[in-house]
């Protein structure tokens, strides 16, 4: 038993919802890419889940060290406005305060 719930039920409820959430039915390295432009596509994709605020919710409260939740970028366990790549920043790029 799973928290009152079989492992059966639990298996039909995945299998019930995998279609409608994002991170199921796309490549999961998605919500942890160290390219930008990947890292706004998940958040893209995070913002059509009908799990949003509980995925963003439990998040926080889990302090995620890094990736895509909820539509947000975390590094650290903070929210990020954005998510920098790796090496120096490009001298003509304008990064939003944090």
């Amino acid at each position: 038993m799973y928290q009152g719930v079989s492992t059966t039920g639990a298996d039909d409820f995945d299998r019930l919802v995998a279609d409608l959430i994002p991170c199921r039915t796309h490549d999961p390295e998605l919500w942890f890419a160290e390219h930008t432009a990947q890292v706004e596509q998940a958040k893209a994709l995070c913002r059509t889940c009908p799990l949003l605020e509980g995925c963003l919710a439990g998040a926080i409260e889990r302090e995620e060290p890094w990736g895509v939740w909820g539509g947000e970028v975390f590094v650290g366990g903070q929210v990020v406005a954005t998510k920098r790549g790796r090496g120096r920043p490009r001298k003509d790029t304008v990064y939003p305060a944090a």
